[in-house]
């Protein structure tokens, strides 16, 4: 590959930029490791590439995709650390250009008559999780203007390549607490129930086995006996009104109650009673008792196993969130790369880029510890200043869609907020928008003082609108209604979750044909 022309820099640099939002979206890793070396036949018009991630329990690097390589085993074989030109940058974590490949003894064979290589390592933070290679038969056909684009590619890469194991990961947790919740189902459903019967004098006339599980009162003992003389307690608990209203009005009864029964032991118990009838005439009333006590007791269980696996739900939230920001950063740094001297044009976009990487390290903080929960930071800003930094970042955006993006900033107080995580909430909000109105429509971008110490912030569309049945669904987690492998039903549910932590409301209203508003209200405090 060439270094492309001064007058091709933007135009690349707008392509990764729709490239990492591309990647970010796909979560099928088969999917996404074929659109990685797509991107780098198409944009960069290389003749092969190839992926190798690496196992951290063998310390082995796989070939896991390429192109434009032999149909053999060499190409295959796995690597250890340090073995070849991949293998070092594996180890060493940092790009490698050989320029001659017969200068070098260390080289593992690719393609046919390979003379030069270039490789660069794909990281997550610190950790190096694969390379990504190129080769060429020409001696010098790859310069060192080549590393920083493909380094651009292979740090996208490897986000999306670890934001996909994480969903993987999630989906596997997420079935294995329905199968979870299931079990508890048939457990429900297995449970024998207790079931006698009244006549209009309240004596037992019918006594089944598992009442007398239950109960440890024998059928024998049981029959012809007046019911509360069996069980005393029942008369304060509630259950003889109950009794007498079925007998008098002849319909059915369910309820719940703490039942203490003779040795003292308290249950919780489902009651339905039953009108029996001879004609239309009641004569008698069906008790059947469901005992959920020890269903009770799996359920708390269930719930806590909910609350593990909710560690990883905000782990993957994290991994989804990250790729807004780091467009951005990616877009800022290249510019920088290849300018030795700032204009004032780029000094904005290097305090930009600042501004967004301390974001950035705040979530990839996040995702490398998942059991350590980082609280939001919060300080005094202007949120009308908020909103215009997150409106110029996501202009390009609209502005590729053919979208309009007006915004009416009205005189608002100060407000004590993480503005990194507002960011991130307003910038989830816009692009759902976007994405919602496809290639033309109009997003309102309101600020206002809707009462006395609070503020609002509007976020309103003219698309397609949401559907009633979805309306009531879309802040729940894993719940999307994009494609297989293009979301993983996080956003709104990372959305609400920030603004409640800064003790706010996120709301929604909608109807079909009539776009969509997003309303986040946050509370304005005390300055002191």
């Amino acid at each position: 590959m060439h270094a492309p022309a001064e007058r091709n820099k933007e135009k690349l640099l707008q392509a990764l930029i729709q490239i990492g939002q591309e990647l970010a979206s796909i979560t099928d890793l088969d999917w996404l490791l074929k659109r990685i070396l797509n991107i780098s036949q198409d944009i960069f018009h290389y003749q092969n590439a190839l992926v190798r991630l690496l196992d951290e329990d063998t310390g082995k690097l796989h070939a896991v995709a390429s192109f434009g390589y032999p149909d053999d085993d060499c190409v295959h074989e796995d690597l250890i650390l340090g073995q070849g030109v991949m293998g070092e940058v594996a180890k060493t974590g940092q790009p490698l250009l050989v320029r001659d490949l017969g200068t070098r003894k260390n080289v593992v064979p690719g393609i046919l008559g390979a003379r030069c290589e270039l490789a660069v390592p794909l990281s997550v933070g610190d950790r190096v999780i694969g390379v990504l290679n190129v080769e060429s038969t020409q001696v010098n056909a790859f310069s060192r203007e080549d590393i920083p684009p493909l380094m651009t590619l292979a740090g996208q890469a490897a986000v999306a390549i670890e934001n996909a194991r994480l969903v993987s990961d999630l989906k596997k947790v997420v079935e294995e607490n329905r199968q979870l919740a299931q079990l508890n189902e048939q457990i429900l459903q297995s449970v024998s129930l207790g079931i006698y019967t009244l006549n209009e004098q309240l004596r037992v006339t019918s006594w089944n086995h598992a009442m007398e599980l239950m109960s440890g009162i024998a059928r024998e003992e049981a029959l012809d006996r007046k019911v509360f003389s069996l069980f005393p307690r029942l008369e304060s608990e509630g259950f003889a009104d109950r009794v007498r209203r079925v007998l008098e009005q002849g319909k059915p009864e369910r309820f719940r109650l703490n039942h203490r029964k003779l040795m003292g032991e308290v249950r919780v118990q489902k009651r339905r009673l039953t009108p029996l009838k001879e004609g239309d005439r009641t004569i008698g009333v069906v008790v059947i008792i469901e005992d959920i006590t020890d269903f009770r007791r799996l359920m708390e269980q269930t719930i806590q196993s909910e609350k593990l696996a909710e560690v990883g739900r905000l782990s993957a939230g994290i991994a989804h969130e990250i790729n807004n920001p780091l467009s951005v950063i990616t877009y800022g740094a290249q510019l920088i790369l290849r300018e030795e001297r700032l204009g004032e044009d780029l000094q904005e976009v290097a305090e930009r880029i600042h501004s967004e990487a301390e974001r950035l390290q705040t979530l990839t903080g996040g995702l490398l510890s998942f059991s350590r929960h980082q609280g939001a930071v919060k300080r005094w800003v202007d949120l009308n200043s908020v909103v215009e930094d997150v409106i110029r970042l996501v202009r390009y955006q609209f502005q590729r869609q053919s979208l309009k993006l007006e915004a009416s900033l009205g005189d608002v107080p100060g407000v004590y907020v993480d503005d990194n995580r507002l960011k991130q909430v307003l910038i989830n909000l816009m692009l759902n928008s976007a994405q919602a109105m496809g290639k033309a429509g109009r997003l309102d971008v309101t600020t206002l003082v809707p009462q006395k110490g609070w503020v609002e912030i509007r976020v309103e569309d003219n698309g397609p609108g949401i559907p009633p049945d979805v309306l009531g669904k879309i802040f729940d987690p894993f719940f999307t209604t994009k494609k297989d492998g293009e979301g993983t039903g996080l956003g709104l549910y990372i959305c609400q979750s920030i603004i409640k932590e800064h003790e706010g409301r996120l709301r929604v209203r909608s109807e079909v044909g009539q776009g969509a508003c997003f309303t986040i209200e946050l509370p304005v405090g005390d300055a002191e």
